[in-house]
């Protein structure tokens, strides 16, 4: 039986990320990057597919945090004969790939049960494993193609079929190290990590970046997890910034809505920087521009919607037919088919995020006002085409509102850099631009019969992305007509308090349905907030910060009459939403004086 979604706790190294459930099992690994091959693959299979699970032999009571200020997870185990805890981290700054196992005796004696099943290639390839001495040391090494894995543990696990087992006592006191490292199968090996040092440095690092949180306003604790999840989303070396760390977990348990989300999406990658900025932690957002213009580099004709997180641009889709998925959902994807998509608001988004880091002192650089210019003039060539808009649909490309609304913001965004910050160019063509996009969004944007915004021309259907309007800045959330669509998202949308993407009627193309769509849920409280529904806004947020599982965590999508999580996990869009939401709050109760 795999475990539930929010069973699962995220550890990582800025580079890749595992995710660790209350059972102690890794089932979820992909190295040496986030959108490299898995080494583990349980969650969407079998146990025979890949995990490395520690726990106490016999019945436990488990609770889990993480080390305050860091994504270091601690997991402690009550069991009939005593207590034990469990850290699992993957050490920062090091340059190496290390996932860290701490055991540590707190109460009396636990026996505990070790099983390693390394399956290289997404639980397809099983490796040559030797016991080895190096360094005066035995370790197992494991060995697939181009990729080794080396396990210091004491004690090391045997055979025992097609895994590796052990079983040791731990009491009070005592303390077991198992370190698990990837390498280059022709590398040497390298030296055993201190793991004292590794730790520690690795809190220190996440407690230091943290303490320029500039964020006092309601939901301090989970604006804090959020963060530092965004910051576990973001690869250290490169500045890109992934969707989430996993594939093809389902928004439709058993269906065909399983998506590989380990890439850095334009749009996501931006709202992420927007999440920061508005906390105050904004020091390295330049990291991400210079991200951005080496991944665009080049015509911007060629611009996709997504990246690899080094800004690599093949991303091709494939199914992997030997994987039974996560609750029998297939297929399981790698790579995702919907890079060859236009969608016209991921520049408008772009766009955005470069004017607010201009508004706090970001100035942009010659080529990256370059490059929004240049983007801009082929904007100026497609704005009239249809397209798949924010949700990626899978069905024939419309007029999207939302897309018409990030069109008109790409353009009003370019004007004012060149009218307001005194950036070089001729605006005149974009003005002409901007005011018919402003106008058809007016007017074929909106459905006078039901008095709302709608998702696109041919349908009076409404779509929760129109929630942004106000923040796209093309409509004030007290219009009556902005009014008019938060009624009409209340009464078609949600579910439970939370809001659907949209109704699946069949124009994404796709079988099947989905659960509420955790980071919708959050622009409903920013929409609250904006048009002065304060007390609203405050008890949606509440609610869904409740549905937070028990270290903080948020998936895509949530099912709010159990509770339980669907799609990609932990989520950005997700964590974004919630930081957002939380300063419309803030600034909805400084303005109203409370």
């Amino acid at each position: 039986m795999q475990q539930p979604i929010e069973d699962y706790a995220m550890i990582g190294d800025r580079t890749t990320a595992a995710l660790v459930g209350r059972d102690g099992s890794i089932d979820w690994l992909c190295l040496p990057r986030f959108d490299s091959p898995a080494c583990f693959a349980a969650i969407l299979g079998t146990p025979e597919h890949g995990r490395w699970r520690i726990a106490p032999v016999g019945p436990a009571e488990t609770t889990r945090r993480y080390v305050p200020g860091s994504l270091v997870l601690e997991t402690e185990h009550r069991t009939p004969t005593g207590v034990v805890r469990v850290t699992d981290a993957m050490p920062t700054g090091g340059g190496v790939a290390d996932v860290l196992r701490i055991v540590e005796g707190v109460e009396g004696e636990v026996v505990l049960e070790q099983e390693l099943v390394v399956r290289f290639h997404y639980g397809r390839s099983a490796p040559w494993v030797q016991r080895l001495e190096v360094d005066g040391e035995e370790v197992l090494s494991m060995v697939a193609g181009p990729d080794r894995l080396v396990l210091r543990a004491d004690p090391l696990p045997t055979a025992d079929g097609h895994a590796h087992r052990s079983r040791f006592a731990v009491r009070a006191g005592e303390r077991r190290v198992l370190d698990l490292r990837w390498q280059r199968s022709w590398r040497p090996f390298g030296v055993a990590v201190d793991e004292r040092r590794a730790l520690a440095e690795t809190v220190e690092r996440s407690r230091s970046w943290l303490s320029a949180l500039a964020y006092e306003g309601p939901y301090r604790e989970a604006v804090e997890t959020s963060v530092l999840v965004l910051r576990g989303m973001t690869d250290e070396a490169t500045g890109g910034i992934i969707a989430a760390p996993t594939t093809s977990l389902p928004e439709d348990p058993g269906g065909e809505r399983n998506w590989d989300y380990r890439f850095t999406w334009l749009r996501d990658a931006s709202l992420t920087v927007d999440a920061l900025v508005a906390v105050g932690l904004h020091e390295k957002v330049d990291h991400w521009r210079d991200w951005l213009l080496r991944a665009i580099a080049g015509d911007p004709e060629d611009m996709q919607i997504m990246y690899r997180v080094d800004g690599g641009r093949d991303l091709p889709e494939r199914e992997l037919a030997h994987l039974p998925g996560y609750a029998g959902s297939t297929p399981v994807r790698i790579g995702n088919g919907a890079v060859g998509q236009r969608q016209h608001d991921v520049l408008g988004q772009v766009m955005l995020t470069l004017a607010k880091l201009r508004a706090i002192g970001h100035d942009d650089a010659h080529d990256a006002w370059h490059m929004q210019r240049a983007l801009l003039h082929d904007l100026e060539l497609h704005w009239q085409e249809p397209d798949q808009g924010l949700w990626e649909m899978r069905g024939e490309p419309q007029r999207f509102t939302h897309s018409l609304a990030m069109m008109w913001a790409a353009f009003d965004r370019g004007i004012r850099a060149i009218e307001e910050d005194g950036l070089d160019g001729d605006p005149t063509r974009w003005k002409e631009i901007r005011a018919a996009l402003h106008e058809e969004v007016m007017g074929a944007g909106f459905s006078e019969a039901t008095g709302s915004f709608r998702q696109h021309a041919g349908t009076d259907e409404v779509d929760a992305s129109l929630l942004q309007l106000p923040t796209i800045g093309i409509v004030a959330a007290d219009d009556p007509r902005f009014l008019g669509t938060i009624a009409r998202i209340e009464q078609d949308l949600v579910r439970h308090g939370i809001p659907l993407r949209y109704r699946t009627t069949g124009l994404d193309g796709l079988s099947g349905d989905e659960h509420p769509f955790v980071l919708c849920g959050f622009w409903l409280v920013t929409a609250y907030a904006q048009a002065g529904r304060i007390d609203d806004a405050h008890a949606l947020m509440a609610s869904l910060v409740a549905l937070r599982n028990d270290v903080g965590l948020l998936a895509e999508e949530v099912d709010p009459e159990t509770g339980r999580h669907w799609g990609n996990h932990p989520q950005a869009f997700s964590h974004l939403g919630l930081v957002l939401a939380a300063t419309a709050i803030a600034e909805a109760e400084a303005a109203a004086g409370r």
